[in-house]
């Protein structure tokens, strides 16, 4: 693990590695108390949840004033690791359900990440002050546009919505504008990562 985020990742700082290192054991803790990934996945942490949440940095560049929202976190993925990966941008969490959030919070502080907001509420009922929204699939990515462009701030210069998504979902994006489809495998080459994908839309 330690070797591969070196690899992928040359350019982040010894603490930042020790950060990411430490988030799977802390990850595979507070789910043995709360159920927050598949019970079969907790041999599968680093890979499935940690590394996949890192592709993002591999397509997006996040700014020191930029406020982030990761909507429907789970348990803090891509937020976390990408809020170490960038200390200087405020990531905002948000779950609708309850223990989800409190897990995202216990590790978070663990970690000391002061960058981090984690929140139970649904994500249209935001303010519409953020400049990036992420998240891994939680719908239909039409849907989910829909469900959440509301809360981009519209004075931000750049509006984007980035979603990790795997298999084929080609008629999802007929008609949608502005986008851009990456494959995960051209980064890492884990067998997981053979179909995702990421999606990459300026509004």
């Amino acid at each position: 693990m330690l070797e591969k985020i070196k690899a992928y990742f040359p350019e982040l700082t010894d603490v930042q590695v020790d950060r990411l290192v430490e988030l799977e054991s802390l990850v595979r803790e507070w789910n043995e108390k709360i159920n927050v990934i598949s019970r079969k996945d907790t041999d599968n942490i680093f890979v499935h949840h940690i590394l996949h949440s890192m592709a993002i940095a591999k397509v997006k560049q996040f700014k020191s004033d930029e406020l982030v929202l990761d909507v429907g976190t789970g348990g803090g993925f891509p937020g976390i690791p990408l809020a170490i990966m960038f200390p200087e941008t405020k990531f905002t969490l948000v779950d609708s359900i309850e223990k989800k959030i409190k897990v995202v919070k216990g590790i978070s502080e663990s970690l000391g990440l002061a960058n981090v907001e984690a929140m139970k509420i649904r994500a249209e009922l935001l303010p519409p002050k953020y400049d990036c929204i992420v998240s891994r699939a939680v719908t239909a990515f039409p849907d989910f546009v829909k469900m959440t462009r509301n809360v981009l701030n519209p004075k931000s210069t750049e509006h984007s919505i980035i979603y990790l998504k795997g298999g084929d979902f080609d008629d999802e994006l007929k008609g949608m504008k502005n986008y851009s489809v990456t494959n995960i495998s051209d980064f890492f080459g884990e067998e997981f990562f053979e179909t995702k994908k990421i999606i990459y839309l300026n509004l």
